[in-house]
């Protein structure tokens, strides 16, 4: 067994070393072997001091690919880097206690509370990544239940969730007709989501290649759906007459609804709402078509949800059902147009 080079390792320390490791043997070690674990141990020991900045740094690099886009990505990193990584960012992981967490927290609950619990959110991911890495123990110190939320106040009190502003159900039509007095590409888009009640990101990435005009179907790829999953939406009648009407040469590639630079901008279709002096959101004519459905219609809810892409959320529901229920939803988007093409008197007839 090798005790060190000389002079390194003076004579007598190495004397003193042998005998140090004789009486290991004497009682029945083996100091070779326990030199290694000790080795092996310390080894360990220095992959598993790894900071908060770090570990943060290792979870965005593995998970970043499956983010839907690169604006998410972005807000991410941003948010760890301006009200974490200040304040733990140079801490050791296994180090880190709720104390920590509720410091980063607690200066920004009441003021940003929407961009707070995302903080906590994302940290409590870091923090679960590290201890599958093993480079933390025990309880996750960012988790809410038993734990974050006996020192801050429920998020939902603190800020109550703010839903998209909607045109009244009573009132879209009326609205529909001004929209189709408005000139330019961003309301001919706004005009299009009303009509299938998509996502207004849906609309503006919409390519000439997922429109198939003689079938009356627009199929949105899986990659551009908050579900992950294809999405067949049906055409009613006016909307292949608003997308026949559009200029340009319709080749696959080409955007349905093309800005300066590639598709409009997530601005353009809200300029349109602001120029017409509408307090709402393009998002919130979907809330709008929900609430037609089930106060208007005798279309089942299912079908409604179906429509809108909403994901199930019972698991065990969503495991067993495999069809998109089209036939259905060719119906219902046929009498939402008819719905939004009435009078303003018939709409609130409720005809």
């Amino acid at each position: 067994m090798g005790l060190g080079s000389f002079p390194t390792v003076p004579l007598a320390e190495a004397r003193d070393k042998a005998r140090q490791h004789r009486a290991l043997v004497k009682q029945g070690v083996d100091p070779i072997a326990s030199r290694r674990a000790a080795s092996s141990a310390a080894s360990a020991e220095r992959q598993a001091q790894k900071t908060f900045s770090e570990v943060a740094a290792q979870y965005i690099a593995q998970h970043e690919k499956s983010w839907k886009n690169a604006k998410h990505q972005a807000q991410w990193a941003a948010t760890l880097r301006t009200y974490a990584e200040p304040s733990i960012g140079r801490l050791l992981v296994r180090d880190i206690r709720s104390a920590h967490v509720i410091a980063v927290l607690e200066p920004i609950w009441t003021t940003k509370t929407e961009t707070a619990t995302r903080v906590r959110s994302r940290i409590e991911l870091v923090l679960d990544y590290a201890a599958a890495r093993g480079y933390r123990e025990g309880l996750n110190p960012a988790r809410w239940k038993g734990n974050l939320d006996a020192a801050l106040p429920n998020a939902s009190k603190v800020a109550p969730v703010r839903h998209h502003a909607a045109v009244e159900v009573k009132e879209v039509a009326a609205f529909m007709k001004s929209l189709r007095a408005q000139g330019g590409v961003g309301a001919r888009a706004l005009e299009f989501a009303v009509l299938t009640a998509a996502r207004s990101g849906e609309v503006r990435g919409v390519t000439w290649a997922e429109i198939d005009l003689k079938a009356a179907l627009w199929t949105i790829p899986a990659t551009r759906m908050k579900s992950g999953r294809e999405h067949r939406v049906p055409l009613s009648k006016p909307a292949i007459k608003l997308l026949r009407a559009l200029p340009g040469d319709r080749l696959p590639q080409d955007h349905v609804f093309p800005g300066m630079r590639g598709p409009l901008s997530d601005m353009s279709l809200t300029a349109v709402l602001r120029r017409m002096d509408v307090s709402a959101t393009a998002h919130g004519f979907r809330s709008t078509f929900r609430d037609w459905v089930s106060e208007y219609t005798e279309h089942s809810g299912e079908v409604a949800e179906m429509a809108l892409s909403h994901a199930i959320g019972d698991k065990v529901e969503a495991a067993y059902r495999r069809g998109d229920l089209l036939e259905k939803r060719v119906a219902l988007m046929t009498d939402w147009a008819s719905f939004l093409s009435s009078s303003r008197r018939a709409a609130s007839n409720g005809a």
